[in-house]
């Protein structure tokens, strides 16, 4: 079998040589190939270089076989798209630019494209790659933890399951993907994710939605394990406010709810949060309740935007 490796990347030269890295560290299933696709999507660093450099080196070095294309119009979306056509794995492994893999990761595939023939899409842990250096607010839990967390943490158990709704959706982080889905589900929406470094989203989980909508089956691997990098700016506040406004916003805009003007619960949410944010005399609880006032203004910016107004 073949698995292709998809890696999306803006303007990250120094992470984009470390998920490579890890791709070239991991153990080899027996009769497998693998190949590494990358989209330099509106690069103005020295991505191209770099990997223009890998490619001379691959086949001395006995590296994974790379092949890259610029997409110069921003979006993830875009370059996703702009990939489809080109693939040709019998399945597809995402992965983001800031992630690196676990050792196993393509021997869990492999044994699980063989063991599944009914499953299209395989889903698994994205776990922070801690430093130490982190802030300790970043390790609350109960009540006042914040979310979504500055790093993406996804992880359901050490037990093998097949998708149902009660749990989460999925994002791109960590999907493998059998290439006929991409023909029955098509294109990501270029409405949704993230343009350069902006913190949009949902491309993602819109795409996995409308395959879990045509009867497409998912199953988690507890075993297939991406470790996202932990950069210590996305502990600013101003980013986590950011994060929360964005993401809520493209959670919202996924629904393409019809409707003529902005839901009352919108309007308590925002008083609700407000206030709580003014009247907190607890740090964990008034980061908790700024933190939620920004997802509820991006909830409203969506249901304005799908209102027209």
């Amino acid at each position: 079998m073949d698995i292709e490796v998809v890696i999306c990347t803006h303007n990250r030269e120094r992470l984009i040589k470390k998920v490579i890295a890890s791709l070239n560290n991991c153990s080899l299933p027996e009769k497998t190939n693998i190949s590494i696709l990358v989209l330099a999507n509106a690069c103005s660093d020295n991505t191209h270089a770099f990997l223009n450099e890998y490619q001379t080196k691959q086949k001395a070095n006995n590296l994974l076989p790379l092949q890259w294309n610029a997409v110069p119009k921003p979006g993830k979306s875009h370059a996703l798209n702009y990939a489809i056509p080109k693939l040709q794995g019998d399945l597809i492994a995402m992965i983001d630019d800031d992630h690196r893999i676990s050792e196993n990761y393509f021997a869990v595939l492999a044994d699980a494209f063989n063991k599944y023939k009914e499953v299209g899409i395989f889903f698994g842990k994205i776990l922070p790659d801690w430093t130490g250096k982190e802030p300790k607010w970043a390790h609350l839990q109960g009540k006042y933890a914040i979310y979504p967390l500055p790093v993406p943490h996804f992880d359901k158990g050490d037990e093998s399951f097949e998708y149902h709704d009660k749990v989460a959706t999925p994002g791109g982080g960590n999907l493998a993907l059998r290439r006929e889905v991409f023909n029955k589900v098509g294109d990501f929406n270029t409405e949704l994710g993230p343009e350069g470094h902006n913190l949009g989203g949902g491309e993602d989980s819109d795409f996995v939605k409308r395959a879990i909508s045509i009867g497409i089956k998912l199953r988690y691997l507890p075993d297939m394990v991406q470790y996202h990098y932990v950069d210590p700016e996305r502990f600013k506040f101003s980013y986590i406010l950011t994060k929360s406004f964005q993401r809520s916003r493209s959670v919202a805009l996924i629904s393409k709810k019809e409707i003529t003007r902005v839901p009352n619960f919108i309007w308590k949410k925002l008083f609700v949060y407000f206030f709580s944010t003014i009247f907190s005399f607890n740090i964990d609880k008034s980061r908790f309740y700024t933190v939620r006032l920004a997802a509820a203004l991006g909830e409203l910016s969506a249901y304005r935007k799908l209102s027209g107004k």
